[in-house]
């Protein structure tokens, strides 16, 4: 597995902790590594998508809500939603990311940890995201 999958991984298993212990990113990324030893490079990706996810919460949850048609955001699977906040995070946040490998690293999460339809869910979602212009520099959007 790529260091950078491994770090999509402990993001999302990060993120995933975080709905239900409302520390903080750095709180919760020290005691994962604690019982998840990663590569150093693998760590430092990881806290900069959680990181990353939590300061533009509110922006991706709206961005995903506004392409998720006749899905309630907070209705969605915990582990779908996470994966495409972190997803995201990357298509809309980080431009060193190309948005087909975004993608692509998504459906794989999905297909190792979601359910039966996740996978494809996932990459209807993060299509239609695709299309959408990046929010403007400072842009705050609410559900």
């Amino acid at each position: 597995m790529g260091r950078r999958r491994k770090a999509r991984e402990c993001a999302l298993l990060i993120l995933f902790q975080r709905e239900f212990r409302r520390e903080s990113p750095e709180r919760l990324c020290a005691q994962f590594w604690e019982e998840h030893p990663v590569p150093e490079d693998g760590r430092q990706y990881a806290e900069a998508l959680v990181r990353g996810v939590a300061e533009h919460g509110p922006i991706i949850d709206a961005a995903i809500g506004e392409v998720a048609e006749h899905w309630a955001f907070e209705r969605l699977a915990l582990v779908d939603r996470n994966i495409l906040r972190l997803a995201a995070y990357e298509l809309l946040f980080r431009e060193d990311i190309p948005p087909k490998v975004a993608i692509n690293e998504a459906i794989e999460l999905a297909k190792a940890y979601g359910g039966d339809e996740s996978s494809r869910f996932v990459n209807a979602l993060l299509d239609a995201l695709r299309t959408r212009p990046r929010p403007a520099a400072g842009e705050v959007r609410t559900p």
